[in-house]
């Protein structure tokens, strides 16, 4: 393992070495500087990150699953994004998983040694039935959490495509993992506070990994979340505006469409666009795998 002190993460930032002395404003803008760089560390990373995306796409349209796994904040982002992907683009709970050293309590308060043990994150991966189908990102700041190891080491033993996502150069967790995200944003505003910018970073590239493996599978069609589930009043107005936006109709056309298929989206959209019945538009969709654009050149092809 590498020594605190030789970590990037754990480096003494030389923009906040007074920061105890300066006023409220002062400590902002010093904070906001350094978040400021993250965006452009990220981008750095780009091509990394683009291959990690065609490998979980293409694992979700083999039947395959993303989990995520991760300690502490790490654990926490990863926890966060799985389990908004259901409402955004109403894929299957056990689609998206994210797993955190210590269980689900871990996520509300910390958990005593839980990250320090490689074999909890077998368990925990064996508890879900892990396969190589599966996609594994381990997310660890530092790059060498026991916990995201462990689980690395046994996604690789099944044949899996495993990532990392850290942010210290040369970790662990980068000689382990099949695809390599390391954003390296230096040295935190608080020495050691990589919830911070390591965090910021870590958030930026799950959300590009997800968003990017869900449009590529057809959950969004031009910008819009087309796969929405209607689970609360708010999001029942998005179906009816996202629909109004796709095809130009008005709420009460939308309304209607949206009525006839259960409220589903994006088979309201396709009827609208294709001047198919629920039943039919359904079926079409359901054999170009659910991409509207696809779906309607074979409808306007025949």
């Amino acid at each position: 393992m590498v020594e605190i002190s030789r970590m990037v993460t754990e480096s003494r930032n030389e923009s906040s070495m007074d920061i105890d002395t300066k006023s409220t404003e002062e400590i902002l803008q010093i904070i906001n500087n350094e978040d400021k760089k993250v965006p452009e560390i990220v981008a750095k990373e780009m091509g990394n990150i683009a291959t990690a995306v065609d490998k979980i796409s293409h694992g979700f349209l083999s039947g395959g699953r993303l989990i995520y796994i991760g300690a502490g904040t790490s654990g926490r982002l990863g926890v966060l994004d799985a389990s908004e992907c259901p409402p955004t683009y109403g894929t299957p709970a056990e689609m998206v998983v994210g797993l955190i050293a210590g269980g689900e309590k871990a996520i509300l308060k910390a958990v005593e040694n839980a990250e320090d043990s490689p074999e909890l994150c077998v368990s925990d991966l064996q508890r879900i039935s892990f396969s190589n189908k599966d996609i594994l990102v381990g997310i660890a700041a530092s790059g060498r959490t026991p916990y995201v190891i462990g689980g690395l080491n046994y996604a690789k033993s099944l044949g899996a495509t495993t990532v990392s996502v850290s942010c210290n150069p040369n970790g662990e967790m980068t000689k382990i993992a099949d695809i390599a995200i390391t954003p390296v944003v230096g040295a935190e505003v608080v020495t050691g506070s990589s919830r911070m910018k390591a965090g910021t970073a870590q958030k930026l590239v799950l959300n590009m990994l997800t968003t990017a493996s869900m449009i590529k599978i057809g959950k969004v069609y031009g910008n819009l979340m087309v796969d929405v589930e209607a689970t609360n009043e708010k999001l029942v107005k998005r179906q009816t505006h996202i629909v109004v936006e796709a095809t130009g109709v008005s709420d009460a056309e939308a309304d209607n469409a949206l009525n006839q298929c259960g409220r589903h989206c994006k088979t309201a959209i396709f009827m609208i666009l294709s001047g198919l019945d629920a039943s039919k538009a359904g079926e079409v969709l359901a054999q170009q795998n659910g991409f509207i654009r696809q779906a309607l050149t074979v409808t306007r092809g025949s």
